[in-house]
């Protein structure tokens, strides 16, 4: 929705049905998608599941039950030429798999959602600042998750609770879409 709101035309990849995504919609292996169509793409974006390295998940069982498709994510995308997008959790960086250009916080962009996500990009960072994050009493990363508010919360009216446990909050990708045009402007200036 970020992307929309910042004027792009957007397509969205899931192995997995989306039945309330509002924007054209392609169900298949997201990663064999960008090796087949990525480079008929102005930007591409990707958020892997986190479940493989997010501390928050790791009572659910051994990361390893989960895929590890951040790096071939990235060699799909880099292949393709065109601009791109990784997105994931912070552990990513602490562990040396995503290169950290962007740390956003919901509370950073007027979210009361403290939920922290690392973006790694193909233009290596740079661009606006944003006030570092407030986690006042009271927020919590997963507060009202078991209910309707955590969805709204997070900008993803249109989902259901548990499509925006996985979700990118609008708020983020819009932040990103814009330092990515204004990357493009510079660059177009220079």
């Amino acid at each position: 929705m970020g992307y929309h709101q910042a004027g792009f035309d957007v397509t969205g990849v899931d192995i997995a049905p989306q039945p309330h995504y509002p924007f054209e919609f392609h169900q298949a292996d997201a990663i064999s998608f960008v090796r087949d169509h990525g480079h008929e793409y102005d930007l591409i974006h990707g958020s892997w599941p986190c479940e493989r390295y997010a501390r928050v998940t790791r009572w659910r069982g051994n990361p390893d039950d989960h895929p590890d498709l951040l790096a071939p994510g990235r060699e799909a995308m880099q292949a393709t030429g065109r601009p791109w997008v990784i997105e994931n959790v912070p552990e990513t960086a602490s562990a040396g798999l995503l290169r950290p250009d962007y740390l956003l916080c919901g509370t950073q962009l007027g979210l009361q959602v403290r939920r922290h996500r690392v973006f790694e990009t193909s233009w290596s960072g740079g661009g606006d600042l944003v006030a570092p994050c407030w986690h006042h009493r009271g927020l919590h990363p997963f507060d009202h998750k078991g209910e309707r508010a955590y969805a709204d919360a997070m900008g993803c009216t249109w989902m259901t609770n548990r499509e925006a446990r996985k979700a990118v909050p609008p708020a983020y990708s819009h932040w990103i879409a814009t330092q990515y045009l204004n990357f493009t402007d510079a660059e177009a200036a220079a």
